[in-house]
């Protein structure tokens, strides 16, 4: 995993996020659509922004259910 970082394969990586209890707010009021209060609502993000996701998430007053990484689609590298 570190030479995957180190080697700057990490921008292939993505991860699913489930989150639940999102609410419609300012910030959420800017979107083309409405979020709502209930269910599951799953995010993909790439490895390099995970961080700046969750924090946003959080603003939105969502929880964070699971994590799944993504597997990349296999390249024709040797």
């Amino acid at each position: 995993m570190l030479s995957q970082l180190i080697g700057g394969k990490s921008s292939n990586r993505f991860f699913r996020y489930e989150v639940s209890g999102l609410r419609q707010n300012e910030e959420t009021e800017n979107t083309d659509y409405q979020i709502r209060n209930s269910g599951s609502v799953f995010i993909t993000v790439p490895y390099n922004r995970m961080n700046q996701e969750m924090q946003r998430i959080t603003r939105l007053g969502g929880r964070i259910v699971n994590i799944q990484a993504l597997n990349p689609e296999p390249t024709a590298e040797g």
